[in-house]
C-alpha cells in the first residue's frame, strides 16, 4: 500500500468517526528539513566549527585545479 493510499484510507475512517483528518503526506517536510539544518548549525557550534559555509568550502577545495609540477 502506497503513502497516497493509506493517506486516503485513514481520511476516509476518520471522517466515518468524525475524527480530524491526518495531515497530508509531506505537509510538514519544509518544516522538518529547517529544524534539521538549524540543529546541525547549533551542533557545529557547539563543537566549535563554523556553522555555515562548510559545504561550499569543501566543494572548492576539491574542485580548485592543482598544480602540476
Amino acid at each position: 500500500m502506497s503513502i497516497t493510499q493509506q493517506y486516503l484510507l485513514d481520511s476516509h475512517r476518520a471522517r466515518l468517526h468524525g475524527e480530524p483528518e491526518p495531515p497530508a503526506p509531506g505537509r510538514h517536510d519544509v518544516a522538518v528539513v529547517r529544524e534539521l539544518r538549524d540543529y546541525r548549525r547549533f551542533r557545529a557550534v557547539i563543537a566549535g566549527r563554523p556553522a555555515h559555509g562548510r559545504l561550499r568550502q569543501a566543494l572548492s577545495r576539491w574542485l580548485r585545479p592543482r598544480a602540476l609540477g
